[in-house]
């Protein structure tokens, strides 16, 4: 797959951000929702509800 010029040029944009925001102490850099996305700023790390229902269990299963 190949990429065409604007998302070339959109990958450079956000190579230059991440660089300036990096690289610049206090520099605000915007990003938008789609850039933030691609830079890894929404990895959800939370517990799954499954997770969450074991883990209740077994404190309910501790205080018996």
């Amino acid at each position: 797959m190949t990429m065409n010029d604007k998302e070339i040029s959109a990958a450079n944009a956000l190579n230059e951000k991440l660089t300036d925001a990096e690289t610049s102490p206090g520099f605000a850099v915007a990003f938008d929702p789609e850039e933030a996305e691609q830079a890894g700023a929404f990895d959800e790390d939370a517990l799954s509800a499954t997770d969450a229902l074991e883990s209740s269990i077994d404190w309910a299963e501790r205080s018996a």
